[in-house]
This record gives C-alpha cells, structure tokens and sequence, in this order.
C-alpha cells in the first residue's frame, strides 16, 4: 500500500484515513444479544440487501453492522437513497466508498489504497465509478450526506466477554490491506499482526474491504486470536458461485454457514447472502452497460464469483 497522498489517485492512502491501534478500543460498545451479523461490500446490491435483512430478521436477537462500501454500483438515485436509508436502520460505519463520498480527499481517487498487484486498468476504472457516485450522492437530498457523514470509521464491541474490532481495512488505516487474504497468509506479515493484537487486546477481528475472503487464527498470549476478512456480501466470492458471504458471531453453529471457527465463547462463521442472480444483473446492465468501467471491471466476478474454494478461507490456524 501506497503511504503518500502524493501517489496516484486510487492508489493513495490519505491521512485522515489513518489512526492507531490503541485508538480502536476506548469505546467499547455492549452487545447483550446471541449473535452479530456483519456485511462488507454490500457494493450497492438491493437484492443482497434484502436477502442480510430476511437474515437477520429470522436470527432472532442479533445485531446487523454493515462496516462499509455499503454503496458502490448503485448509481441511480432512488436506489442509493433507499440503500442508504435501510442501512442506517441498523449499526453501520464508513468504508473507503462512503468516506470518499463524503469527504473526497485530493487526488485520492475511489480511496481503495490499492497495492501494486492490482492492475492499473482497474484502479482507473474505479476511480471512474466514484466519479459517478459522487454525482449521484449530488442529486440527493442534502440529509443523505450527512447521515453518512455521521457514521464511525471503525466499532469496538463488547461480546461475551470478548473484545470484537470491526473495522473496515486494517488496525492502522480505514483503507489497510493489512489484513488481505495475501497479507496474512505472508509469514513476513506475521510480526505485525501479533503487534495489532497486542496493541488492541481484540479477540475477534472483522474486516472487509480487500474483496477476497479470508480467515486467520492463532493463540497469542494464551488467548484465541482470530481475524475474518468477509470478502464482499453483495458480489461473488467463490468459485462458481454467486453469492455474497456476511460473517457470523454467534452462540451457536449456523446450519448454512460455509466455514466455521471456533471462539472461546461461541463461534464465527462466512456465511451466504443468497440473492436472484438474474434480476442483478438486469438492474446491474441498467445502471452499467456493456463497456462501463464496473461492467468491464466486476461483471465477470458478478456472475461467476471468484477462483477461490472453500477449503482454502482459512489460510493460518494453530498448530
């Protein structure tokens, strides 16, 4: 990840994104109920958002928190608007696409930070998409931006008696790849996540942001350490498969979830967002045709999901 505002728009990382670890936990919020349910990369589906709500609906009790980019494709303003109004019912904070939205940094672009490995064809193209949602944001009601604009950058939760940090990049920056699928499969990287469990004292980190799904987890101090990386909730995350993932605290084991990692209380798991695959992509095509930088970008991983398998989520565990 880019560290200067100086670098070119989409990959830099601007300053105001940025905090400290020890900052992330003076605030601790309780949760009393059996469970959380929490959505990154909703990307501006109303299908996937339907299918978190009918979610929470059922599980009785629970807390839905939606940590980001909660918006993204959809770039007709009715939809944005009510997109952003059902959010808001619920726990919610600001991803790069909201903050961007918001508060636009100078030259910073769609504010993804993205590494060099991602292609400069899609760093271009992103930073196409936020031009145009920034344009939709402008032909909204004024409230709209403030509701945004009055969302954290990050929550401390309370659960259990564990400390759950629910993030949107990393424990440094709201647009880190610090905990990408790559980043915590890397042994170089290893250092630095014990210093941001220790520095944090969390035992379950949540994060999303990277797009690809990803889960680790190791004893640290005599303690369960665990970080879950959603990947998307409103896109394609597996191999041939559609669907959204959205991460599950709970008490006990869903019976749908498609991975699952024990907590000392409990348990954490990816779980699907179920939605009509076709009926997106009719509402996708409308808002992005053929050539658009999103449809030239994602319809692909829209419709076939990603190369990743399940049995590979989870990329360290303990011995």
């Amino acid at each position: 990840m880019t560290d200067t505002e100086s670098a070119s728009p989409g990959r830099s990382c601007p300053l105001h994104y940025r905090y400290q670890p020890e900052q992330l936990v003076a605030d601790p919020e309780l949760l009393t109920g059996p469970g959380l349910l929490v959505a990154g990369g909703l990307y501006g589906n109303p299908y996937a958002l339907a299918s978190l709500e009918a979610r929470w609906q059922r599980e009785s009790g629970f807390e839905l928190l939606f940590n980001g980019d909660f918006h993204w494709f959809d770039v007709e303003p009715g939809c944005f608007a009510e997109i952003t109004a059902r959010v808001l019912r619920h726990r919610a904070q600001l991803g790069n696409v909201e903050l961007e939205l918001v508060d636009p940094s100078p030259g910073a672009g769609c504010g993804c930070a993205y590494p060099e490995s991602v292609s400069s064809g899609v760093v271009e193209r992103s930073n196409l998409i936020m031009a145009r949602l920034q344009q939709t944001l402008a032909a909204c009601d004024p409230e709209l931006a403030q509701g945004l604009r009055s969302l954290p950058r990050w929550r401390c939760l309370q659960w259990q008696d564990q400390r759950v940090l629910v993030l949107h990049g990393d424990p440094e920056s709201l647009a880190g790849w610090g905990l990408s699928r790559d980043a915590l499969a890397d042994p170089a990287h290893q250092a630095r996540l014990r210093r941001w469990f220790r520095q944090t004292d969390a035992d379950l980190i949540l994060c999303t942001h990277t797009c690809e799904p990803a889960l680790w987890q190791q004893v640290l101090d005599g303690k369960l350490r665990t970080v879950v990386n959603n990947g998307a909730a409103g896109m394609g995350n597996l191999m041939a498969d559609h669907r959204g993932l959205a991460t599950r605290v709970a008490l006990q084991p869903a019976e749908d979830a498609i991975i699952s990692l024990p907590l000392s209380v409990g348990v954490v798991e990816l779980v699907p967002v179920s939605f009509p695959l076709p009926a997106w992509l009719d509402l996708f095509g409308t808002w992005w045709p053929a050539g658009s930088p999103a449809e030239l970008s994602y319809a692909q991983r829209i419709q076939q999901g990603s190369p990743l398998v399940a049995n590979n989520l989870l990329v360290s565990a303990p011995a």
